[in-house]
């Protein structure tokens, strides 16, 4: 089987930098989320991944980043075998694979076309897993998913490249059509986002993040169903100390500035 050439640009090319992250982790001597198929998924494409920006030193954030997000996912579905997962801005995220969620799980993946077309050349088929390909923001794709079930919404890596009325849109109009789940993403706030030009994946992408989110309330405003959980620093996360030494010299700094910690927040929603 000859390499898949891959051909990405803006927003879509990030998918590759976080794929080559866990990659890089999965070929590490103790890597912390231990993504194999992600690791031989790299191996079959065609692509020069050093123009990612990710190196062996940032790698483990990304690891951490998709491991802290298995983890919460992973509580829904044991509390509930028999929801709907909605994976959205799935990228080539063997999210679906890691998990490996009961049969009686339906599992949605979406993303644009040309990148769900991608995912089916390069990884495996499993019952109850489906793609949807589509632009999250087009809201008629949700009228492929029946609404019959309490749905988890995972959305790492996404909202916040979203235009500031599009990712407010999608989330009231999962609200209205789903009885009840949760939604679980990262975010930053304006702060964050104008850090992001410092972000050496988001610059080689020639990407531009747009949707900031302040706290909670912010969160909590957009429709009367929603109740934060929980809302983690990204500097709080289970397995800091793993990281590079540049990483660990930011994480003391912003000990030392408390209001630098909620640049960077996980998100845990109910509803």
């Amino acid at each position: 089987m000859s390499p898949e050439k891959v051909h990405l640009t803006e927003e879509k090319a990030t998918l590759l930098a976080t794929l080559y992250g866990r990659a890089l982790d999965a070929r590490s001597p103790s890597p912390i989320l231990g993504d194999e198929l992600a690791a031989e998924v790299v191996g079959r494409i065609d692509h020069d991944f050093r123009k990612t920006g990710i190196t062996a030193r940032t790698a483990p954030a990304v690891a951490l980043r998709a491991r802290f997000i298995d983890r919460w996912a992973a509580e829904f579905l044991a509390a509930h075998p028999d929801a709907t997962v909605l994976h959205l801005g799935c990228g080539l995220d063997t999210r679906f694979h890691r998990l490996a969620p009961p049969p009686t799980v339906r599992w949605y993946d979406v993303d644009y076309p040309d990148v769900v077309e991608l995912r089916g050349r390069l990884l495996p088929e499993r019952p109850g897993y489906t793609m949807i390909g589509s632009s999250v923001t087009e809201l008629t794709w949700l009228d492929q998913v029946p609404a019959d079930r309490p749905v988890l919404v995972v959305a790492e890596g996404l909202l916040y490249y979203l235009d500031p009325d599009e990712a407010p849109a999608l989330l009231r109009a999962i609200v209205e059509r789903f009885p009840g789940g949760q939604f679980l993403f990262d975010a930053m706030n304006r702060r964050g986002l104008r850090m992001q030009k410092l972000n050496r994946p988001v610059q080689k992408a020639k990407a531009t993040l747009h949707w900031s989110v302040e706290g909670p309330a912010d969160l909590e405003a957009l429709h009367p169903r929603l109740r934060c959980l929980d809302a983690t620093s990204a500097f709080d996360i289970d397995g800091f100390d793993r990281l590079s030494t540049p990483h660990r010299i930011v994480a003391r700094i912003v000990e030392l500035m408390p209001g630098m910690k909620r640049t960077a927040v996980f998100y845990r929603l109910e509803f």
